[in-house]
């Protein structure tokens, strides 16, 4: 499969109040140890009551998007009143209003550590930028500057904002459909991460295009691009996955993650093959690793983070189709454990999207489709793989 390169929460608030005390000696306790040994991996409990309720009665649509601030403040996206149901999810958003519930939350939403929402914005400029047909994505760069891509038709751009939602710049034209050989322009691109210094932005393009595109992050200028195995990208018909065929010299459709990593590697979520590839990040490929390969339909690589130590020793990636998350070692590929799996209630998912991790190692996750939520997954160090599939990591209760 693998190309090598050479009790629930014992009263009440109890449980979870001590497990985010003791995060931060968590995080430390990740570089101390010996983080490879065999049948190690990081751990890892649901926060039940994160975020806090809404105001105004507002609620989630399709959450397409979570990253993390230099102050651990977490955003989130979601595609409002074009995912919820006007009849049944926002009765007080139609004209006349049909109940007193609900209505759509703005598309951005910013929470502190403590799950409090701070801040809320985002959608359609009179006269600055064109807001995408389906907004899709977010990250923060690390300037603390906020970045959307848009997976809806005729979505050929990005979006650039300060982290209190004022514009600062729009890359690429909506309404085009130039390729992805393109330098001008974006194909429905699903998001974009940033190299260390933030230079360079790496932007997954996406779900009509088939490539990584690097770009210089002040200018917004094409640099450099590639496919699959670092090919030349190509905009043919590749068909659907078939999980017995050979592997494809392309990607398929959507290209859903570019991740850097503080070792100059960019892990690539190919989603419909149910594979990640990994690459220099001049292009050049370096190995890959398939995931759940019998996935079909929406495919099994979504979205990936990596733990906060220095060497980011695991990776961690959102299978939304398979409804978990998967904790990874970076360098093998190795699949350690699993967490969550179908289900609405806390630690169980339905869709989950994309992930991020703030400074002290605790996972974030976004829920699409009819999941339409945020989760928080605190850090609770590294120790004993405690199963394959772990289902849903509820808090112990006895720390």
């Amino acid at each position: 499969m693998i190309q090598k390169r050479n009790a629930f929460i014992t009263g009440g608030l109890v449980a979870t109040i001590v497990a985010l005390a003791c995060a931060s000696e968590a995080i430390e306790n990740l570089n101390a140890q010996n983080v490879g040994a065999d049948g190690m991996a990081p751990l890892f409990e649901v926060d039940p009551l994160w975020p806090q309720p809404l105001p105004n009665q507002w609620i989630l649509g399709s959450a397409v998007g979570v990253g993390v601030d230099s102050r651990d403040h977490v955003y989130i996206i979601h595609r409002g009143a074009m995912s919820l149901n006007e009849r049944t999810e926002m009765g007080a958003a139609t004209d006349p209003p049909t109940s007193e519930c609900c209505a759509p939350a703005p598309y951005i939403l910013e929470f502190d550590p403590e799950g409090n929402l701070m801040n809320a914005w985002g959608g359609e400029s009179t006269d600055e930028y064109q807001w995408p047909a389906s907004n899709h994505g977010i990250t923060i760069d690390p300037n603390d500057n906020i970045w959307i891509g848009g997976n809806g038709a005729g979505d050929g751009h990005i979006l650039k904002f300060t982290r209190d939602g004022e514009f600062l710049a729009q890359f690429g034209i909506p309404g085009q459909d130039l390729g992805s050989n393109s330098t001008e322009h974006f194909g429905r691109p699903a998001k974009i991460s940033f190299n260390a210094d933030g230079s360079e932005a790496y932007v997954a393009d996406g779900y009509r295009n088939r490539r990584v595109a690097v770009l210089d992050a002040n200018t917004g200028d094409v640099k450099r691009f590639w496919g699959a195995y670092g090919n030349e990208p190509s905009d043919e018909d590749t068909g659907r996955y078939d999980p017995n065929a050979p592997l494809i010299d392309q990607f398929r459709t959507p290209v859903h993650c570019a991740e850097p990593s503080n070792d100059g590697l960019v892990y690539v979520c190919d989603r419909p093959n149910d594979r990640i590839q990994v690459f220099q990040q001049d292009g050049t490929f370096v190995e890959e690793v398939r995931i759940a390969p019998e996935t079909l339909g929406d495919g099994s690589t979504w979205d990936i983070a990596f733990s906060k130590d220095p060497e980011q020793t695991y990776m961690y990636l959102a299978d939304g189709k398979n409804m978990k998350v998967y904790v990874m070692d970076r360098e093998s590929l190795e699949v350690l454990t699993t967490f969550g799996g179908g289900g609405r209630q806390p630690g169980l998912f339905f869709a989950v999207h994309s992930i991020a991790t703030d400074s002290q190692g605790n996972i974030y996750t976004t829920e699409t489709y009819e999941g339409k939520r945020v989760q928080k997954f605190v850090f609770m160090g590294v120790g004993p793989i405690p199963a394959e599939n772990q289902g849903a990591p509820w808090p112990r209760g006895d720390n």
